[in-house]
């Protein structure tokens, strides 16, 4: 059996499961995607020649996806074969991250960037839309500059936060207010007018306790925004 046969037969097996099962399993189409960008890179002799050889994609993704559709065609079948160049060990992938989790994060080449966003989707159970909006907010250039080297993938979901790892820096506040009309109520009404955004942006474990709240000091009460 040649190395496209080999592909071929992946697909099928997992078009076939997909049409059984009632709920996806992500790992086995996680899996089956990774070999497949494995034996793309053994087709064309090794990872120093898969990354310019797209003659073969081109050929094999026009045929596969007539075939079995879109998902198979030039581009998608290009990402498998980084997600293998990027994970050649397939214990490292993560069952928490979808192939769209994947999708949308194999196109970063800075390790550290995307190990950052692999984390976020680990510990913050990232939707792949939470994930893009990350990205296109630049969380990862908001880290300081030491917290951005060395970044390894967490291996388990006992791993925690701190503060300082929660909280960005800077926050970003998109406003069409006037910045003349800025002051600290506008501030506020703004803020709460679009929690639910600005709390994901704030990062993760915080919580609104209302507009409001009373806490007791040296027994005094007084009240406190949240």
């Amino acid at each position: 059996m040649n190395y496209y046969e080999q592909v071929e037969s992946l697909i099928k097996n997992n078009e076939i499961n997909k049409k059984v099962r009632a709920l996806q399993d992500n790992s086995e189409t996680l899996y089956t995607y990774w070999n497949i960008g494995r034996l793309i890179v053994e087709a064309q002799d090794g990872k120093k020649r898969a990354k310019y050889g797209d003659g073969l994609i081109k050929k094999w993704g026009y045929k596969l996806s007539l075939k079995y559709g879109r998902g198979y065609d030039y581009t998608n079948l290009s990402r498998m074969r980084t997600l293998y160049i990027t994970f050649p060990i397939i214990g490292t992938l993560s069952q928490q991250l979808s192939w769209s989790h994947y999708y949308t994060i194999l196109p970063i080449k800075n390790p550290n960037e995307r190990n950052y966003y692999i984390n976020r989707v680990i510990l913050d159970n990232l939707s792949v839309r939470d994930l893009r909006r990350e990205i296109k907010n630049k969380s990862f250039d908001r880290l300081s500059y030491a917290d951005k080297e060395n970044i390894e993938i967490i291996s388990d979901m006992n791993s925690s936060l701190s503060i300082k790892d929660m909280i960005k820096d800077p926050i970003i506040l998109k406003s069409n207010i006037d910045q003349n009309e800025i002051n600290e109520k506008a501030i506020h009404k703004y803020i709460i007018s679009l929690l639910e955004d600005k709390f994901l942006e704030l990062g993760t474990g915080f919580a609104l306790v209302g507009h409001e709240y009373k806490i007791v000091i040296s027994n005094n009460t007084k009240n406190r925004n949240c």
